[in-house]
């Protein structure tokens, strides 16, 4: 009522709605791979012994591999039935490991022609920049500043404090996926990133908590990324 509800949707006209198109069937593809291999893990923890020996520890390409070059012969009905089994999630999971490769083919220059200057900053690859380019959508002008688009985000700190405590939480609402993308950026720089290092330590000597830390980083990274969209557009 107050006339400051002026928001534009999204277009889906673009560059950025191929991007989103193909994202789908990639977190689809990459949440599939996942479930195949932990339903693998769970057929060797309960399959027989030499099974169970023979692919400890293996990395999940390594177990992909060689779960899929397995060549049962019938012997006990079980044991045979298992080596079937795990064969063919061997199998599924280099399906699907295709498949991301083919979708990365299509999704890596899109992005890269969309926005070069986004993919320039430290800890942001082509997965995390198309998510924060997914969420900006074709036209993120509409984005009137970079307040709105931490909003956009779900990366805007709201009041929390009690009687004794004075913080702060994220607003809970907005964009899960491009939440997800800022909190990569900053885990990957508070790992290798010198000055994200140097803030984690200062803040967390004044007694700070991790999940504040991040909070904070959180809000910091959607300022840094905010003017890249912007200029992406033109």
């Amino acid at each position: 009522m107050s006339g400051r509800a002026c928001g534009a949707p999204k277009g889906r006209d673009g560059a950025v709605e191929a991007i989103r198109a193909l994202m789908v069937a990639k977190r689809s593809a990459r949440s599939e791979r996942t479930q195949t291999i932990n339903q693998a893990r769970a057929l060797l923890v309960t399959g027989p012994d030499d099974i169970r020996v023979r692919f400890a520890r293996h990395t999940p390409a390594d177990l992909v591999a060689e779960l899929a070059a397995l060549r049962p012969r019938p012997g006990d009905v079980p044991g045979y039935a298992t080596r079937i089994a795990l064969r063919e999630l061997g199998r599924r999971a280099e399906f699907l490991d295709g498949q991301l490769e083919r979708l990365d083919e299509l999704i890596v220059p899109l992005v890269a022609a969309r926005a070069p200057s986004l993919l320039a900053l430290y800890g942001i690859g082509p997965d995390t920049a198309a998510m924060l380019l997914v969420a900006a959508g074709d036209h993120p002008e509409r984005l009137r500043s970079e307040a709105a688009w931490a909003h956009l985000c779900a990366a805007a700190p709201i009041p929390a404090s009690s009687g004794k405590v004075t913080r702060h939480r994220l607003n809970p609402g907005g964009d899960r996926q491009a939440n997800h993308a800022l909190w990569r950026i900053v885990i990957t720089r508070m790992s290798s990133h010198p000055p994200t290092r140097a803030y984690v330590t200062r803040r967390t000597a004044e007694g700070l908590s991790k999940k504040e830390i991040i909070r904070c980083l959180k809000r910091y990274v959607a300022r840094e990324v905010y003017p890249h969209l912007r200029s992406s557009a033109d």
